[in-house]
């Protein structure tokens, strides 16, 4: 499967509903830096209780 971004490999494949979506590690990993940045994942974070070892 290619990447949905680009034409490499894709490195990891979602599968929702039927439709499955692939994407290279670097696509990946811009994703999830943009995920990590967002509002969204904050209010996740606090919704969710879990700690964390360090």
């Amino acid at each position: 499967m290619e990447c949905h971004y680009c034409d490499g490999s894709a490195d990891v494949v979602v599968e929702k509903d039927g439709v499955r979506v692939g994407v290279c590690e670097a696509h990946f990993r811009e994703q999830m830096e943009e995920l990590a940045d967002s509002e969204w994942i904050e209010d996740l974070d606090d919704q969710l209780d879990v700690d964390r070892a360090e």
